[in-house]
């Protein structure tokens, strides 16, 4: 019995050593999702504001035409998926890249490529011989516009070289520090960008812009920029949901590494109750042969 109690206070003491360590990590997510978070919510009206230029423009007569915002035969198609470089973040990872490998089965090969953000993604697909063509890895908790510039850039140029008929988006959409859902997005054509305009009520005064040098030349400018800025948002968006997802899975942990503590704290318990009682009747049987 004394070797057995040994051996759970081991396990007790190793299971509170890794409890305080899930338990900072939690914290330390907490800290750095806060700070995800703003950037989420300061990036959106900027990306929203930038749409409504866009469609105003893309709205006018003859703009609609522009070759980013109009639908053609689908021949290949670009996936760009956003993952973490590091796991310990519950489902966060396998959810994407489960959305994406639906997404593509039982298509050929020839037919699709794929830029991963994230070194997960990027090992995932890898690894099982999927035409990964881009990735971007080491990205820091607080990713800037520059990370992803050269591989959102590449993804537009190919887009506007005819490499790819249609581009498609998949990241985690932050919903609330518990709640991420992973999301699907067709970055290009932007063929509904001006679907979310607000018409002018009848009546209504307004504004009429000129363009210079003209409405197709502001676009050619700007499509480009907006399309850099969607994957840029979504980047912001998969870290926030990351460090939603690692706050929740430490915390869980945590919790269950407290339910093995009370466990194993019973049991030894037991084993010294045990212990106790055969040392007692070894004493109380000693004593009576002695009589």
């Amino acid at each position: 019995m004394a070797v057995n109690a040994r051996d759970i206070r081991r396990r007790i003491k190793s299971v509170k050593n890794t409890q305080q360590i899930t338990k900072a990590m939690k914290m330390v997510a907490a800290a750095k999702l806060r700070r995800a978070q703003e950037r989420v919510e300061q990036a959106r009206p900027y990306a929203a504001k930038l749409e409504e230029v866009i469609g105003s423009i893309a709205s006018a007569a003859g703009s609609s035409n522009h070759p980013m915002l109009v639908k053609r035969p689908v021949k290949k198609t670009g996936y760009v998926i956003i993952s973490s470089d590091r796991g310990l973040a519950g489902g966060y990872n396998s959810q994407i890249i489960r959305a994406l490998v639906n997404e593509v089965r039982g298509k050929d090969k020839n037919s699709y490529a794929i830029f991963a953000i994230g070194r997960k993604a990027r090992d995932f697909f890898k690894r099982r011989n999927y035409p990964l063509v881009g990735e971007v890895t080491g990205l820091s908790d607080s990713p800037t516009y520059a990370d992803v510039k050269d591989l959102s850039s590449q993804v537009v140029k190919f887009f506007q070289e005819g490499v790819y008929d249609e581009v498609f988006l998949l990241y985690n959409e932050f919903i609330s520090p518990l709640t991420q859902i992973p999301k699907s997005r067709k970055l290009l054509p932007l063929e509904d960008i001006g679907a979310n305009v607000k018409k002018p009520a009848p009546g209504q005064f307004t504004a009429k812009y000129d363009y210079e040098p003209s409405e197709e030349a502001v676009l050619d400018n700007l499509l480009p920029k907006f399309a850099e800025t969607l994957i840029f948002s979504a980047l912001l968006e998969g870290k926030a949901s990351e460090f939603g997802a690692k706050m929740t899975a430490m915390g869980a942990a945590t919790d269950n590494a407290g339910e093995m503590i009370n466990k194993y704290t019973l049991e030894l318990n037991r084993a010294r109750q045990a212990a106790i009682t055969t040392q007692i009747t070894e004493i109380v049987g000693g004593a009576a042969a002695l009589e």
